[in-house]
């Protein structure tokens, strides 16, 4: 079996945005009895402290108490009936939203435990939810790996239960967009959501779709930029 490396803290203690574009790739594992759950992370969303789509703009609660720790902290709340999963970035109130993944199926997290992961999350007639759709945004992300904000908000990361690994993936093009679900005049405008272009129809909300013009909607951005 082999050995996973996880991405240490240091990993995340960077600029939100620079953290959103390098967790593109990335997997996600999460041990759920004798399974690891996982999942290759295709988008983020970035916030900070001083924009008014983020939660730490609200101000410091106890509840928002993991947005102003150090980089590598995990930040988890309830929305749209279900959980979400963030990760704190550098400087305090700063974090990347996770707001969906694609199934990765390795030696270390086989077909079992995918098939754990459609059980965690089926569809609303109860049946199975294709693969594709599992995690295709941040509250079916969370169900289908088995995350609950009182398990994990505030943590850091375990590398016997929840981590963060670099399974080598060169995400080629990444897809610059404004976020999701922000209401009007909190920010809204800001292009703070990043996608990795090669799984753009299994994200949250395609910003490839009909319609959409590149230069007014969103900007490609090849690796490294």
């Amino acid at each position: 079996m082999p050995h996973p490396a996880p991405l240490p803290d240091s990993f995340f203690d960077r600029d939100a945005q620079v953290l959103a574009k390098a967790l593109l790739g990335k997997i996600i594992r999460h041990r759920q009895g004798p399974y690891w759950l996982s999942a290759r992370i295709i988008e983020t969303e970035a916030y900070y402290l001083d924009e008014k789509g983020s939660h730490a703009s609200l101000g410091y609660t106890e509840k928002r108490k993991a947005l102003f720790l150090d980089g590598g902290h995990i930040y988890m709340y309830y929305a749209r009936g279900g959980d979400s999963l963030n990760f704190s970035a550098q400087g305090p109130g700063n974090a990347v939203l996770i707001k969906s993944g694609f199934p990765w199926v390795d030696e270390l997290s086989d077909d079992n435990a995918l098939a754990q992961m459609q059980l965690n999350n089926p569809d609303a007639s109860g049946g199975l939810r294709p693969p594709e759709r599992l995690c295709a945004g941040q509250t079916l992300l969370c169900k289908a790996l088995g995350l609950k904000v009182p398990n994990w908000d505030a943590k850091r990361f375990d590398p016997q239960q929840l981590f963060v690994e670099d399974c080598g993936i060169i995400v080629q093009q990444i897809i610059q967009t404004t976020r999701l679900g922000i209401p009007q005049g909190r920010d809204e405008h800001l292009p703070l959501r990043f996608v990795d272009a090669e799984y753009a129809r299994y994200c949250t909300r395609n910003p490839l779709r009909r319609g959409q013009v590149e230069g007014r909607d969103f900007f490609f951005l090849t690796q490294g930029n």
